[in-house]
């Protein structure tokens, strides 16, 4: 049998909506205005041409998959959050208080950290109340990001409803320097960042349920994904019993031989798993494409997934990778399960169709029935809200109608969290799951919240293209970094009072660099990408340059002071951030500043 072309079609809809979703997180901004061409010059007239070679990449910078493990290093990190009995994170613990097991094997813990989550600026009750800064001219970085995940492929309109009217409650209650920007899985909503509260009011109000057709292969039988799951993953014969009594019911036939059924319950059991991993893949890859954009934002960084919960079979993978890349970004995953205090009703509600189970006592209960099944599959999909909540350090809110007070504790960060690393030892680029077990060595009756294990590398990408990632993913990150001797400076001009040039003048000290000595040159190649983000911290625009350095001893000698990068951006008057990040070609190090400019 094969699946439905409206099945088809529908489930090919929702992986569009959300591919439209990525493009406009990443590709949009990049595209929406060409970057002039580069200048170079430094402070010798007497250079030669041919011994420095600036190559202009402008406008080639894409937002490119985080790695896993950086600069050839296995190195893997655990966020742990500590309680006490009553619930309040503690932080002032050591890293001697820590044992981390990696599959059973003790480990040595090489990076430790203990992080105290600044508190968020209380709400201002009016614009008068801002205060004002103390340098006009300096650009004001928000305090926290705040990114809303609804699930509305899979939320019905009573549950969508309350947590929509309690966002909007919450959203209301947020400070002004908190950023906010609200998505569905199903790609229907897309709002990026900001702090504008009417535009964030008309997307929440905007997101209805979006069910995905393409989800329900048939009626008859009535066969849900874990059942497919259990039935061809796991080979369960009490599921494929229950299926097949469910098709000799719905069909009211008896005539077909049990292997005849089962060879029908079978192909309609595939034909589910392979849906419904398609949609749980869209959604994760939503995810993941919003950790990424989130990880070159300032300040705190949660994302909230609001969700009945899903299944994801045979998916542990691409659910892991999102917490190494959430850990790395440091973006907390709250979840809120948007089902609240959730019962299964037995034998199904008003609308069920009757099945086999009815009539036989205590079978709804029983391993393999229908209703089993059902309850099995409830629990299990509020599983990976918790596993990514746990994670990346987050907060899982769950059974509780409270929908209010669950948001304004998504919303917030706990106020004290660990960061732990180490290089797990002779670690294979397998592809396996490895368990993580972390463990106070005071035994102390506190609750501990840790990531569950990693998934090992795959073979990895060559050298080149790996180099390129690890550039650009310090792109959108907001830490300084000073190891080369690279100086930042910015300037404008308005050609009118709707447009505005700002110029970033990136000045290299290349006298202090190291080189490679050949053929009586020095050579070394600088990679120079410069980013703008406006005042939201959203990305603008970005220009890459490649600097070819092939220089004689007498041309370095008389270099005075270096280098001087040029790059100018057309923009509109405003406040902006500027990022530049430089790497070294030779010691493979980096320097990254960043810079702010208000445009009147």
């Amino acid at each position: 049998m094969t699946i439905s072309p409206r099945a088809f079609r529908y489930s090919w809809i929702a992986l569009l909506g959300v591919t439209c979703v990525a493009i406009f997180l990443f590709l949009v901004p990049m595209l929406a205005q060409q970057t002039p061409p580069a200048q170079a010059g430094n402070s010798s007239a007497q250079e030669p041409s041919s011994e420095m070679e600036v190559q202009d990449e402008s406008a080639t910078v894409k937002v490119a998959e985080a790695a896993k493990f950086r600069v050839n290093v296995q190195l893997v990190m655990a966020r742990i959050v500590v309680r006490d009995t009553n619930g309040h994170a503690i932080g002032n613990l050591h890293k001697e208080n820590f044992e981390l097991f990696d599959n059973g094997r003790k480990q040595v813990i090489s990076e430790f950290d203990v992080e105290r989550v600044a508190p968020v600026p209380a709400k201002f009750t009016s614009e008068a109340a801002r205060p004002e800064r103390a340098n006009p001219a300096a650009a004001e970085l928000p305090a926290r990001y705040l990114a809303f995940v609804f699930d509305d492929a899979r939320m019905i309109f009573g549950d969508l409803t309350r947590v929509r009217e309690a966002a909007q409650r919450r959203v209301n209650d947020l400070s002004p320097s908190d950023r906010v920007a609200v998505y569905s899985t199903s790609g229907q909503t897309t709002l990026d960042f900001t702090d504008d509260r009417a535009a964030l009011r008309q997307a929440l109000d905007h997101i209805q349920p979006q069910p995905l057709q393409g989800a329900r292969v048939t009626d008859c039988p009535d066969i849900s994904l874990h059942m497919a799951d259990s039935i061809v993953n796991r080979n369960d014969q009490y599921a494929l019993n229950a299926a097949a009594d469910d098709f000799v019911e719905c069909t009211h036939s008896r005539l077909a031989s049990k292997d005849v059924v089962e060879q029908i319950v079978r192909s309609f059991a595939r034909q589910v798993l392979t849906l419904g991993e398609e949609q749980s893949r869209i959604k994760l890859r939503l995810l993941s494409d919003i950790v990424r954009r989130m990880s070159g934002l300032p300040g705190q960084r949660i994302l909230v997934l609001v969700s009945p919960g899903f299944l994801s079979p045979e998916l542990e993978y691409e659910y892991s990778d999102i917490i190494d890349r959430a850990l790395q970004a440091q973006v907390v995953i709250n979840s809120l399960d948007a089902r609240g205090l959730y019962v299964t009703i037995p034998l199904g509600d008003a609308s069920s169709r009757e099945h086999p189970d009815i009539g036989n006592a205590g079978a709804p209960f029983q391993p393999g029935s229908k209703t089993y099944m059902d309850m099995q599959s409830a629990s299990l999909e509020g599983d990976v809200l918790l596993v990514l909540a746990n994670g990346t350090g987050g907060t899982l809110f769950h059974n509780n109608n409270d929908m209010n007070e669950g948001f304004r504790r998504v919303t917030d960060a706990p106020e004290y969290y660990y960061v732990l690393g180490f290089t797990p030892q002779d670690l294979k680029k397998d592809g396996k799951f490895h368990t993580i077990k972390v463990s106070l060595t005071n035994h102390e009756h506190y609750d501990l919240q840790a990531r569950r294990g990693y998934y090992a590398p795959r073979p990895e990408v060559d050298a080149a293209q790996q180099t390129r990632r690890e550039i650009e993913d310090e792109v959108f990150a907001r830490e300084e970094l000073r190891q080369l001797p690279v100086e930042l400076q910015t300037e404008f001009f308005k050609p009118s009072d709707d447009l505005a040039k700002l110029t970033v003048l990136t000045r290299v000290d290349v006298k202090h660099l190291q080189y490679k000595q050949a053929n009586d040159r020095h050579l070394n190649d600088l990679t120079v990408i410069t980013a703008v983000f406006d005042h939201n911290g959203n990305f603008l625009q970005a220009d890459r340059k490649l600097v070819k350095m092939r220089w004689t001893s007498e041309t370095l000698q008389t270099l005075g002071s270096g280098i001087t990068l040029k790059t100018s951006f057309d923009i509109k008057p405003g406040r902006y951030f500027v990022r530049v990040v430089t790497r070294d070609g030779e010691q493979q190090i980096m320097s990254a500043q960043n810079g702010a400019v208000e445009i009147p």
